[in-house]
């Protein structure tokens, strides 16, 4: 097919020689005054595709830098297609323009970096609304997966990694028993000395039994053990999926046909929701015994009264009310964990990167969740 207006008006013809080659050749005054209809020669073009692609410039009598850089995006736009395209018909002088034009791409558009600037406000909340839609996306994909594969090892339990889940429970269950023990018995005994210490003014000592009591097993227990958790084992997660990522064993998995959910994402996060409610439950008594102790040494309230007033204080929906939400703060910790891993590339600066995404969105969504929960109980009297 042919486009031509006059002797110098710019033309191109399209030569369709075999099945697999083409030849496109330019003609005419390729400058600045005809850019307009260069522009409509190249959106009229219909090139066939998978075919290997020859753009002969010899007829072309006047070629400017404008000419030239139409000619340079007509390139750019076949090769995006998908197809092999090579430039023939060059002398020196064009030679050398092509070559500058190739080492003098136009910079990408940039926004007003000025503090101030509502462009960039804009950018900055566009950019976040776009990850934020990105990380749910990811995490209702991987919570569907989960199902499919939840499903499937109800109906064929052998295919259940048990060995696994309990390699991931040892790790993130009892080895942080200490850590999870150590960091309650200082925070109930704080709570107690802070609250002692207020409530003494007013000859209600006996009171900070009741606050402790209450806050630690409704509140307290379950945050600090789901944020140590997200901190511990979320972290370890990340960076080992991470690092399976990054070796490109994640690829040989889905080469031998496993799926992903199943060997690493599974295992993980039943090892973790199985923890969680075991570790909550250690911290609840850690943190009263530390909580007991302060008392008894800076109130001078007995253990037998501490425990007398403690049984009036509160009721097992007290300790149930906690331990219900640690399965959710688990699911939760859990899935950041691996979404992040997945996403890790091949640098060590992107691993490090998204273990510090994942702790991070782990322990906000954790604190949301128990606010969540706080709005629930609450409307329902509990």
């Amino acid at each position: 097919m042919a486009f031509q207006q006059n002797n110098t008006a710019p033309a191109l013809h399209l030569d369709e020689t075999t099945y697999k080659h083409q030849i496109i050749a330019l003609s005419g005054d390729w400058t600045v005054s005809t850019l307009e209809r260069i522009e409509k020669l190249v959106a009229a073009l219909k090139v066939g595709k998978d075919r290997m692609t020859c753009i002969d410039i010899s007829g072309i009598k006047n070629l400017d830098t404008s000419g030239a850089w139409m000619v340079h995006r007509l390139r750019g736009t076949l090769e995006f297609g998908g197809r092999r395209v090579e430039l023939s018909g060059m002398d020196e002088n064009r030679h050398r323009l092509f070559c500058e034009l190739e080492r003098h791409h136009p910079p990408r558009w940039k926004p007003d970096r000025n503090k101030y600037s509502i462009v960039r406000f804009l950018e900055l909340v566009g950019r976040q609304m776009e990850q934020i839609w990105q990380d749910a996306a990811a995490m209702l994909h991987i919570m569907g997966s989960l199902g499919v594969v939840l499903a499937t090892v109800l109906l064929q339990p052998k295919r259940l990694r048990g060995i696994s889940v309990a390699v991931q429970f040892d790790r993130t269950c009892i080895g942080a028993v200490p850590i999870v023990a150590l960091m309650s018995f200082l925070i109930g005994a704080i709570i107690s000395q802070q609250g002692g210490f207020y409530l003494r003014q007013f000859g209600a000592d006996i009171f900070v039994v009741d606050l402790a009591g209450i806050l630690v097993l409704r509140e307290i227990g379950v945050i600090l053990t789901a944020i140590m958790v997200a901190g511990r084992s979320g972290s370890a997660f990340t960076a080992e999926i991470g690092a399976m990522k990054m070796r490109e064993e994640i690829d040989a998995l889905h080469v031998m046909g496993f799926s992903i959910t199943e060997v690493l994402v599974l295992p993980r996060i039943l090892a973790l929701m199985i923890a969680l409610p075991i570790l909550t439950f250690i911290s609840d008594m850690s943190a009263l015994f530390g909580s007991g102790l302060v008392v008894w040494v800076y109130l001078d309230i007995p253990p037998a009264a501490f425990l007398t007033q403690l049984h009036a204080a509160i009721t097992l929906e007290t300790l149930m009310v906690g331990l219900v939400k640690a399965p959710f703060m688990a699911l939760i910790v859990g899935l950041i964990a691996c979404v992040e891993g997945l996403k890790v590339a091949g640098s060590s600066e992107s691993l490090g990167r998204h273990t510090t995404i994942s702790v991070v969105k782990a322990i906000f969504l954790v604190i949301v969740v128990d606010g969540v929960f706080a709005i629930f109980f609450a409307s329902i009297g509990i």
